[in-house]
């Protein structure tokens, strides 16, 4: 708004008195309690979101002990998990199918079993995150943690 060429903020419009219509002052508490009952209590070592959308895929999760940026979880939200299967990185279950250069590595890959895990991505924005594995446990490695 310009009045005789003296530029006026919209701030000086607004009335201070009056309490705005979305505030919450309580809001925090209610979503930490919102929390806790979702959580049922016990202590998780993060909360994890996904990284392409923020959104919260997991509030009760464990650290994996040599690899710190996996975790592994069985209650999940927001999560969708694919038809395709995915090998574990390093299983002898790959190296069967490439050129035989080695057929005692070839004979053990076929001797021992190795089981795919499914993919899982975000509902939200179909980001990879993780798999499930056949005991349906879920190993997250690609998602953003945050203290809880």
């Amino acid at each position: 708004m310009i009045a005789a060429g003296i530029s006026v903020s919209d701030d000086d419009e607004i009335d201070y008195s009056i309490k705005p219509e979305f505030y919450d002052s309580d809001l925090d508490d209610k979503d930490e309690l919102w929390v806790a009952r979702k959580r049922k209590g016990p202590r998780t070592d993060a909360v994890l979101s996904c990284p392409a959308c923020f959104t919260t895929l997991c509030l009760e999760c464990q650290r994996h002990d040599i690899y710190l940026t996996q975790y592994r979880a069985m209650f999940v939200t927001n999560c969708v998990i694919t038809a395709k299967m995915v090998f574990p990185q390093g299983s002898k279950k790959r190296r069967k199918y490439r050129k035989a250069r080695e057929p005692v590595e070839a004979e053990e890959a076929s001797s021992t079993s190795v089981e795919a895990v499914r993919q899982v991505c975000c509902s939200v924005c179909s980001t990879e995150v993780g798999v499930i594995d056949k005991d349906e446990v879920y190993h997250f490695y690609d998602v953003l943690p945050s203290e809880s």
